[in-house]
């Protein structure tokens, strides 16, 4: 079973300050796989990727000198925010959509999805914290969230939030982000409940990271001036944040 490149990461300049994740970049689907059971339209859609999230990943890259990983494999295939225990890791039914070649996978199939899109992605992540263990403080994962969910219209615009460590979630929200345009709530559309937090709390809480999950309803990030947007709203109120926090240690 070739997966492919099931995991890339962007590097940055030195001693960066944060490291960025990008779990669902991409919809990719290894070929002997093929359509996995689905029409195009839904391989093209949220189901199987985030639409939106890695073009702001790269920009946020950019203005924070942050190293990004990113995957490379559709989350249909494995998704790279779940342990592979959890019922999500490998979803037989994603919102309306059955997903066949995931119905009656034997242990074996199973196995080989954790190895080839899982253990590396996890593998690459680990690897970057280790390299720049001196001066990261901080760990953001990227994700879009669909307008739409179940025929209900989703009021919230940017989702900010936490694992089991909300120091940096809630502090984001209770920094002045003057840049910020856009309807944003704590743990909405979803929370670590819904089993969202799986990457904050095995890489970044391990490794003594503060650390935030950041959702852009898609509708927002279609184009790349809504890229730049979004990016000018996030970077500086990440910078902001993250220097009341070297503040409070520097005292």
């Amino acid at each position: 079973m070739d997966f492919g490149t099931a995991v890339h990461t962007d590097l940055a300049g030195n001693a960066p300050k944060v490291v960025l994740v990008c779990e669902h970049a991409s919809n990719r689907i290894p070929a002997f796989l093929g359509d996995m059971g689905l029409g195009a339209e839904a391989r093209d859609s949220h189901i199987a990727w985030d639409p939106g999230a890695l073009a702001v990943a790269r920009m946020m890259s950019a203005e924070l000198s942050a190293p990004l990983v990113h995957g490379g494999v559709s989350r249909l295939v494995y998704d790279c925010n779940r342990p592979p225990e959890a019922p999500g890791a490998m979803p037989v039914r994603s919102e309306d959509y059955d997903i066949p070649a995931n119905a009656q996978m034997s242990d074996e199939e199973r196995q080989a999805r954790i190895h080839g899109v899982y253990d590396p992605f996890r593998q690459a992540l680990s690897a970057v914290i280790d390299r720049n263990r001196a001066s990261l403080e901080l760990l953001v994962t990227i994700h879009s969230f669909t307008p739409i969910y179940h025929g209900q219209k989703r009021q919230v615009e940017l989702g900010i939030l936490h694992g089991v460590d909300d120091r940096f979630a809630t502090a984001m929200m209770a920094t002045k982000a003057v840049e910020n345009p856009y309807i944003t709530r704590l743990n909405e559309p979803y929370s670590a409940k819904d089993g969202v937090a799986h990457t904050l709390d095995v890489q970044a809480l391990p490794n003594g990271l503060l650390n935030v999950m950041i959702e852009i309803r898609n509708d927002l990030i279609r184009t790349p001036q809504q890229h730049a947007t979004v990016t000018n709203c996030l970077v500086p109120w990440i910078k902001r944040t993250l220097a009341t926090f070297e503040e409070r240690a520097a005292e």
